[in-house]
């Protein structure tokens, strides 16, 4: 163990294998920006569509019970 070059070796691998982790969580940080964004973007249509569809409620003039059932039921 105390071979300087085995040292030196085992350094550099180290130094290597973190390279690549940083750049992994890198990547996966991106991946995750993006999802919540969407995730974002996807949430802000759908409360849009659910104001929409309680205003056309609110301005049927219909019953506000449910129709019954048909007769052959």
């Amino acid at each position: 163990m105390n071979d300087p070059e085995a040292v030196n070796a085992r350094i550099e691998a180290l130094e290597i294998r973190v390279a690549y982790q940083d750049q992994v969580i890198e990547d996966l940080n991106q991946t995750v920006v993006a999802q919540w964004k969407q995730i974002d973007s996807l949430t802000r249509q759908l409360n849009e569509v659910l104001d929409r569809v309680q205003e056309v409620e609110d301005n049927a003039g219909g019953p506000s019970a449910p129709e019954p059932p048909p007769p052959h039921y």
